[in-house]
């Protein structure tokens, strides 16, 4: 049970088990009270909860994620893309992170005898 469980491969784990559990604790509240799911996320209730709860989950997630991947790529400046999703929106850091580290892969195959510090050189 315990083979090829890394210790990060566990965190995630953890925050799936976590989303599983903050998102259908207010799902089945909603349910319950029948209220209008979608109708509430513009106004209040427990759906606005549960997307609170899945989008703060995929934030600590892709987090994690930015770094870890970007740590293996060997880019730089990684805890940029985590700042900016506090300051302007997970939204737009996540992709823009995918694109950054697309380019970084790209590179590694257009040139790969280099080091991954000479490839994320300006």
């Amino acid at each position: 049970m315990t083979r090829n469980w890394t210790p990060l491969a566990l965190v995630y784990l953890g925050l799936s088990i976590a989303g599983l559990i903050g998102t259908w604790t207010y799902n089945i509240l909603s349910i319950s009270q029948a209220r209008d799911y979608l109708g509430d996320w513009t106004g209040s209730g427990p759906s606005v909860s549960s997307l609170t709860v899945d989008l703060l989950v995929t934030a600590v997630a892709g987090s994690i994620l930015i770094i870890v991947e970007a740590r293996r790529l060997g880019m730089k400046r990684a805890w940029l893309y985590v700042v900016l999703a506090f300051v302007l929106a997970f939204a737009f850091s996540f992709p823009l992170f995918l694109a950054m580290r697309e380019r970084q892969l790209e590179a590694t195959r257009i040139l790969p005898d280099l080091p991954p510090e000479q490839l994320s050189k300006p």
